[in-house]
């Protein structure tokens, strides 16, 4: 995808709400895309592309775009968040906002279907290791989408969690910093009956790639059963700029961290697997397939151990 010029600010000077509906219609111009200031200190990365000499695939694997277009997809989301809302009898959204791909299509996806008077916005950046462009990216979508939005830095919080009686350790404090932006957004969905919204992706979820309580903790999950790339295609359609499309996807646990590092693999990689494992392939039909045998058990075994991450607590019964 290509890369736009980016002016600092150029749209907001007629910004636009999106409106509820019951019914999604389709809309013959594409929906103008909010221009956002980009570092100058730093290029925006394009999505990582699979190398065919890390994955061959062979001559008959299945494209990974759905078969489903894109605009049924939008509409099939946007009119099952209404009628989950309607049903819950609750009609206000919070969602957190850290200025990646996943939570700005969630963002635009709620807003969308309750209005944007009906959702609020929490940007909880950690000072010092969040991006101040994300940062930027995030709270300049929410002044396009006409969205309240509240910055809560999250240091102060964690602060108390270095004077407990043991020290935690790197994985301790990592997942600590989930949970308390969990905390903060519970901490409003209860001040104000509201539902918060979850931004995990399939892919994700999938593999266990989240904190479980902490970012894996949400009321309803809208992107849940989209694999990354069906993300990326997703957003493009509703007009996210290429700022969010094109940027490495990071989690910003920590300074410099991306998430195709730490897992190893890119999401594309990891994406071809998992719909073969949705198609019933084992790993050994897999690695015939002449995929590399060290993804497959890889993410095999992410599957594996991570399950109890979206299942509730073991309840031992006693009758």
């Amino acid at each position: 995808m290509k890369s736009t010029q980016s002016n600092l600010f150029d749209f907001l000077e007629k910004p636009r709400a999106s409106k509820a509906s019951s019914s999604p219609k389709p809309k013959s111009k594409s929906p103008p895309k909010p221009k956002l200031p980009v570092s100058k200190q730093s290029t925006l990365q394009s999505i990582p592309t699979m190398q065919t000499s890390t994955i061959p695939q062979p001559a008959t694997d299945t494209p990974l775009t759905p078969i489903k277009s894109m605009h049924n997809v939008y509409t099939k989301i946007v009119a099952a968040i209404q009628k989950y809302f309607k049903e819950a009898q609750i009609d206000h959204a919070v969602i957190g906002v850290s200025g990646g791909v996943d939570s700005a299509l969630c963002l635009k996806l709620v807003v969308d279907a309750l209005g944007a008077e009906h959702v609020t916005a929490l940007t909880m950046p950690e000072k010092g290791v969040s991006s101040e462009e994300n940062l930027l990216h995030a709270k300049t979508l929410c002044q396009f989408l006409n969205v309240n939005h509240y910055n809560v830095p999250i240091n102060k919080y964690l602060t108390d969690f270095l004077a407990l009686p043991w020290k935690p350790n790197d994985l301790a404090q990592i997942n600590t910093k989930a949970r308390v932006r969990m905390t903060i957004l519970y901490n409003f969905s209860n001040s104000r009956s509201a539902l918060v919204i979850g931004t995990s992706n399939k892919t994700e979820l999938a593999l266990g790639y989240g904190t479980k309580y902490g970012d894996l903790a949400a009321d309803i999950e809208i992107i849940g059963d989209l694999f990354k790339d069906d993300v990326y295609k997703l957003a493009e359609h509703v007009g996210l700029p290429n700022e969010f499309i094109e940027k490495a996807p990071s989690a910003e646990l920590f300074s410099g961290q991306t998430d195709e590092e730490e897992l190893g693999m890119t999401y594309r990689e990891i994406d071809i697997v998992l719909r073969k494992m949705e198609e019933g392939l084992t790993k050994e039909e897999l690695i015939g397939k002449g995929i590399n045998p060290n993804i497959v058990h890889k993410i095999f075994r992410l599957y594996e151990i991570n399950k109890h991450k979206l299942n509730p607590p073991y309840l031992i019964r006693v009758r």
